[in-house]
């Protein structure tokens, strides 16, 4: 099962890597098009912001891990190993029951997006924003997790990595 995770997160890495190098590339052809031969390229501003948006969303769905993202944790370092699991359990149960409430109508607003085009390129809009929903379904997945450790009495559960279990 690690195995397949690690193929999973370097296949999740490669892809964020691939976004960021199409991201750069059309953001140098922008720079060049415009200063160096003074035309004008307004397609590489729309790809530029579509690769930000999903490079943004895959990022933080699929290449982070959850001791990655900031924390406000002074408090919950103050408390014993039990207490930090509690809270573990609380906010991953927080977390996963507000994603899963918004997953429909999220659905639907992005459902209903492919009826507008975006302005250079004419693509969907459901395309575009398709991101957010897996992005949601993977935090619900991850916080499902986080939740199962928290109940499993997991030493680290919902302790940041920087800390140990006290």
């Amino acid at each position: 099962m690690r195995r397949l995770l690690g193929w999973g997160r370097r296949g999740a890495d490669a892809v964020a890597a691939a976004m960021l190098a199409a991201l750069f590339a059309a953001f140098i052809l922008q720079i060049a098009s415009r200063y160096a031969f003074g035309w004008s390229v307004g397609w590489t501003v729309e790809v530029c912001l579509t690769l930000w948006l999903w490079l943004v969303f895959w990022t933080c769905a699929f290449c982070l891990d959850d001791r990655d993202h900031v924390r406000f944790d002074i408090l919950l370092m103050a408390m014993r190993a039990r207490m930090r699991r509690a809270f573990a359990l609380v906010s991953a149960g927080a977390i996963v029951v507000a994603l899963a409430a918004a997953l429909p109508d999220t659905w639907d607003y992005v459902d209903f997006l492919r009826l507008k085009r975006s302005a250079t390129l004419r693509v969907r809009l459901n395309y575009v924003f398709s991101i957010y929903i897996l992005f949601s379904v993977a935090l619900i997945l991850r916080h499902l997790w986080i939740g199962v450790a928290a109940l499993r009495a997991a030493p680290d559960a919902g302790a940041p990595a920087a800390g140990g279990a006290r």
